[in-house]
C-alpha cells in the first residue's frame, strides 16, 4: 500500500470530537505517516498537536482552514506549515470575523428559539469550550434535544442557508487570505474546490487567487469521486498549482468519514506532504 497522509482534519478546538492529540493518536494507529490540524479559523489546538506529533512517528502539520468569501461565494482556504511563532497571528487577523460571528449566533439562537427549538448561546458555547462556535454545533445541540436525527439533518434542514434560520456572518476575503498565509510563510491551499465552485468559477477564481499566491488545491477530497479528482487535477496543473488532499474528519460528528480513508477509498500520498512541505521542515 502506498504510503498515506491526511492534510485535513478537525478537532475538539473547532467542531471536531477528537482531541489534537487524539487525532495524531488515531493517526499513527491508521498507519499514517503525516497528518495536518485545520481547524476552523483558530490555531488554538496546534500547541497540543504538535507536542504529540513530537512522541510519535506522525509527521504533524500546523495548520487552519479559513472561512472565506470571494464575491458572494464562501470559500475555505486551507494555511498549512505556520511556524509556531506565527500562530498568534492567526488569532489576531481572524478576531473580527469571530465577533460578527458570535452576534451572527446570537440571532440564529434568538430566531430558533421563538420558533420552539429550545437551544441558548450558553448551551452551544458549553458543548464547543468555546464562544466562537459554529452551525455543526448548533447542529449537535438540537440533535441532543431531539429536534432532528443527526447533524446531517440538520444541515439540510432547519440551519440549511435560505431557509430562515441560519444568519451568515461577515466573512474573511479569500483573496487576502491567500496573502495573510504567504506573509507569514505558510502554504495556501484551495480546500475540497467544486463544492462551492463549478468548473467555470474556478477557472475565473484560479487566476486571481494565483496571483495572489496560491500554491495547492485539494484534488484528493472525502466527497470526490474519479471524475471530480480528474478534473482537479487537470485544473491543478493548468494553473501550476500543487496537489494536497485530506478526508475533512470530524470524528463522531461526521460519524461516516474516517482519518486518512474518508468514506473509505480515499488516498492521499504522502508525495503531496513531501511537495507541499517548505525548505528545511524536515521531510
Amino acid at each position: 500500500m502506498e504510503i498515506r497522509c491526511d492534510l485535513h482534519c478537525h478537532s475538539t478546538c473547532s467542531d471536531g470530537t477528537l482531541t489534537p492529540a487524539e487525532l495524531v493518536a488515531l493517526a499513527e494507529k491508521k498507519g499514517l505517516a503525516a497528518l495536518a490540524l485545520t481547524d476552523h479559523n483558530t490555531a488554538r489546538g496546534l500547541e497540543e498537536f504538535m507536542a504529540a506529533g513530537e512522541k510519535s512517528p506522525v509527521r504533524t502539520v500546523p495548520g487552519c482552514e479559513f472561512t472565506t468569501d470571494d464575491r458572494g461565494r464562501e470559500l475555505h482556504i486551507v494555511g498549512l506549515f505556520f511556524r509556531r511563532d506565527h500562530w498568534p497571528e492567526i488569532e489576531d487577523y481572524v478576531e473580527l470575523m469571530h465577533i460578527a460571528k458570535r452576534n451572527a449566533n446570537r440571532k440564529m439562537l434568538d430566531q430558533l428559539r421563538q420558533d420552539g427549538y429550545q437551544a441558548t448561546f450558553e448551551e452551544v458555547a458549553a458543548l464547543a469550550g468555546s464562544e466562537d462556535f459554529n452551525r455543526a454545533h448548533v447542529a449537535r445541540v438540537l440533535m441532543a434535544k431531539g429536534y432532528v436525527e443527526s447533524v446531517k439533518a440538520a444541515f439540510d434542514g432547519i440551519l440549511k442557508e435560505g431557509a430562515g434560520y441560519y444568519v451568515p456572518a461577515r466573512r474573511l476575503s479569500a483573496v487576502a487570505t491567500i496573502r495573510f498565509i504567504k506573509s507569514y510563510g505558510g502554504v495556501a491551499v484551495l480546500a475540497h474546490p467544486f463544492l462551492n465552485l463549478d468548473e467555470v468559477e474556478l477557472l475565473e477564481f484560479l487566476p486571481r487567487a494565483k496571483e495572489a499566491g496560491l500554491d495547492a488545491m485539494e484534488t484528493r477530497y472525502t466527497e470526490f469521486d474519479r471524475e471530480t479528482t480528474r478534473k482537479a487535477e487537470a485544473l491543478a496543473a493548468r494553473f501550476g498549482l500543487k496537489q494536497s488532499g485530506g478526508s475533512d474528519f470530524h470524528g463522531s460528528a461526521k460519524p461516516d468519514i474516517d482519518l486518512g480513508s474518508g468514506w473509505g477509498d480515499l488516498e492521499v500520498p504522502y508525495a503531496f506532504y513531501e511537495d507541499l512541505a517548505p525548505p528545511g521542515w524536515g521531510v
